[in-house]
């Protein structure tokens, strides 16, 4: 029985954890930045972006960010997605850090596509 409590502890301190990394990490007004036309930028891998993304979202990896970044317009708009949200905070940092000024953590890319009802496509 002590083993069963200490285990839901530990889970429900891991929900709290979380909860408040999301509540702190994703921007608000997302919503009326893609209205205006941002960019949805996934940082998964491509084979993570070939199971399924948003529709019209560009794929540059966190792991070739760096070496790409010059492929984005530092003039627009990105939004910054991932699997969990933790890669896009990376990213948007170093999009920070290279000069650019409207970048924004959206998190993971399946919970914006369900909140703001954006289509999905899929590479089979």
């Amino acid at each position: 029985m002590k083993n069963i409590l200490i285990f839901c502890g530990v889970l429900l301190l891991i929900y709290v954890v979380y909860r408040v990394y999301k509540y702190q990490t994703l921007d608000d007004g997302l919503d009326k930045l893609i209205k205006n036309g941002a960019i949805i930028l996934d940082v998964r891998t491509e084979k993570e972006y070939e199971t399924g993304h948003i529709a019209g979202s560009q794929n540059i990896s966190l792991g070739t960010i760096r070496e790409r970044y010059i492929e984005l317009d530092p003039n627009k708009t990105y939004i910054t997605v991932c699997s969990h949200g933790l890669r896009s905070v990376k990213v948007e940092n170093i999009l920070k850090e290279k000069g650019f000024k409207n970048v924004h953590n959206g998190g993971a890319w399946s919970d914006l596509q369900k909140n703001f009802n954006l289509k999905i496509s899929e590479n089979k």
